[in-house]
């Protein structure tokens, strides 16, 4: 009998026979540097393993490797053949590559006094560009995802009444790329440099979920407009906090991004049927994510409910032109609980109802959203934003779009429209503040049971 581990990514052609049968011998894999490996509650979040549970976890094998070297029972000087300050660091490459020493391993030096606060640094990005006194909208953005920089940055007015002045993400060097690719004044890696910049009037937002209330409060309370990607916020008392900024004497404006009810479609809609009482249903084939992903973490991303069914339920309030009265929400239960598939029924002050159906557990092949309305004699169908049906007039009416628009540019145009116009009659904040709180009753309904009143 023995055992075999396996480290690295290594061909593991095994035959069963002759030996691995016939000696009972067993097979383990090493992951990387120890068990805690790409587990994000313990790499992450520092939740610990018990020790009867695993006894050599990725921490512990590391602070065991350092007790050996400062007990003098490791030597690994020897593995440092070479040492470069970090401005004579071509020089190190040219070595390596030309092959001219011995070499094992190499480091480079900092100068840590001058990077020692790096994070924090302002670094104002040297270009020709003429100075556009008269700007109406002066933007700081705090985050630049995948997703602001698909939808939101190239989405931006190119016009002298709109400056794009700072950008601040959580890596520096990210933060620089950014601003060269968008034409950003400055970069930096302290939300501060962005709060605090008297030049900056409007901040964007598309950090990660769990940071979008902090940052609203923290903008709502400097003076400056708040555009922020969905969700608004994770927690009640955060969006408490929001409200009482948002109804304060001439305070900035809020927008969040549910860029779905700016769709050209949804124009369509809301122009062809008018608002009254509706049945409506919003169904949504979502396609699985795994829960180890940061969307799926409560604490980070909110989970699906508060990342993503808030679009739909803030859709069918637009579509509808009511608020919702009540609301009751049914999961299907699997065995990692994460409620991302579910059935949610919601009644309207108008008398309307609808009925939104998010599905994690259908092919990611098939559409991903479909709509249907019902009104007054007519009927409503819309596939993907890209397809809309309207029957009861008449000829029905049939449109195709050539690309799927759900709204992102119409509404970022809208967003510094009001905001070059200080006319906030433009954007429904309480639309905003009630949609996001009938969402945690979602959350509140799924946990109780219970039809939640509002």
């Amino acid at each position: 009998k023995g055992t075999i581990v396996v480290s690295g990514a290594v061909p593991t052609g095994f035959d069963r026979e002759p030996h691995f049968y016939k000696k009972e011998l067993t097979i383990k894999m090493s992951c990387s540097y120890g068990p805690g490996r790409y587990d994000p509650s313990y790499e992450e979040k520092g939740l610990d393993y018990p020790y009867a549970y695993v006894r050599w976890t990725e921490k512990r094998n590391m602070k065991a490797f350092q007790d050996l070297i400062a007990a003098k029972k490791i030597d690994i000087t020897y593995l440092t053949t070479h040492t470069y300050k970090l401005q004579d660091v071509p020089a190190a490459y040219d070595m390596i590559m030309e092959k001219t020493e011995p070499f094992i391993g190499i480091l480079v030096q900092y100068d840590t006094d001058k990077i020692a606060d790096l994070s924090k640094r302002k670094v104002v990005i040297d270009r020709v560009k003429k100075k556009q006194e008269n700007a109406g909208v002066c933007i700081g953005f705090i985050g630049a995802g995948s997703y602001a920089q698909s939808y939101l940055l190239p989405n931006m007015p190119k016009s002298s009444e709109v400056v794009l002045k700072g950008i601040m993400t959580s890596s520096s060097t990210g933060s620089r790329s950014v601003a060269d690719r968008f034409g950003f004044e400055f970069c930096t890696g302290n939300v501060d440099e962005i709060l605090k910049d008297p030049e900056i009037n409007t901040v964007f937002i598309a950090s990660r979920h769990d940071s979008h209330g902090r940052y609203v409060i923290e903008t709502l309370k400097a003076g400056k407009n708040v555009f922020v990607e969905k969700p608004l916020c994770l927690t009640l008392d955060e969006l408490q906090i929001i409200r009482e900024l948002c109804v304060q004497p001439n305070s900035p404006l809020l927008m969040v991004g549910f860029n779905r009810r700016y769709a050209p479609l949804t124009e369509v809609i809301r122009d062809r049927i008018k608002t009254g009482t509706m049945s409506m249903l919003y169904r949504v084939n979502a396609g699985s994510i795994p829960s180890d992903s940061w969307i799926q973490d409560s604490e980070v991303g909110g989970g699906r409910i508060l990342g993503e069914v808030c679009h739909f339920v803030d859709y069918l309030t637009w579509v509808n032109g009511s608020r919702p009265i009540s609301v009751h929400a049914v999961s299907m239960k699997e065995p990692e609980n994460l409620d991302d598939t579910l059935s949610i029924s919601l009644k309207y002050k108008n008398g309307s109802i609808g009925s939104i159906l998010y599905f994690a557990n259908g092919s990611k092949s098939f559409g991903k959203e479909y709509l249907e309305i019902y009104c007054h004699g007519t009927t409503c169908m819309m596939k993907d934003f890209r397809e809309l049906e309207i029957y009861g007039f008449g000829k029905p009416y049939k449109k195709k779009l050539l690309n799927q628009d759900k709204g992102q540019k119409n509404e970022v145009l809208l967003f510094i429209k009001a905001v070059r116009e200080g006319a906030a009659s433009l954007i429904f904040v309480e639309d905003f503040l009630n949609s996001t709180e009938v969402t945690f009753r979602v959350i509140e309904s799924l946990r109780t049971g219970n039809v939640i009143h509002l």
